[in-house]
């Protein structure tokens, strides 16, 4: 394997590297810009759910997919137990497990708890492009999923 050949200090800094983007991510979908998520692929990257039959490819088309969710939503992701392996200087793997509650239909306020949406694990692939890591893929694995439910019942226009 490739890695045994880097530095301990150089696989530590890619290790946090690709940590931050699995963090990053998350809080671009949640408080951030979605649309903004498509900056931490690489311009050939993926995202993929493989139970949804839902595959994204492309730094454009990520950018219009994310950014097209509904203006209502109120998402929070959780995210652990994450695990990033590196291959080579450019070339890294990491494994995290999430929860997502989310709603649409919004307004304010907070919401009452309810459990999670979809619970289930990434895996992902980096690239280190120009000095900085990117992911490369993504793939959505569902354990448990259901339906984002709407505030008030109301149905959408």
């Amino acid at each position: 394997m490739e890695s045994d050949i880097l530095d301990p200090m150089e696989r530590l800094i890619a290790e946090r590297a690709c940590e931050r983007l699995i963090v990053e991510f998350l809080w671009r979908l949640d408080l951030g810009e979605p649309g903004t998520v498509a900056e931490l692929f690489t311009a050939d990257g993926t995202w993929e759910w493989p139970a949804g039959d839902r595959l994204v490819r492309g730094r454009d088309a990520l950018r219009e997919y994310f950014a097209s969710r509904p203006a209502d939503r109120l998402s929070r992701r959780v995210c652990s137990n994450v695990l990033v392996t590196v291959d080579s200087a450019t070339t890294a793997g990491a494994t995290s497990y999430f929860a997502t509650y989310r709603v649409d239909g919004y307004r304010g306020g907070i919401v009452p708890s309810r459990p999670p949406v979809n619970v289930g694990h990434y895996e992902d692939v980096y690239r280190r492009v120009e000095g900085r890591w990117l992911l490369a893929s993504r793939t959505t694995h569902l354990a448990f999923g259901g339906d984002t439910e709407r505030l008030g019942g109301a149905e959408r226009d």
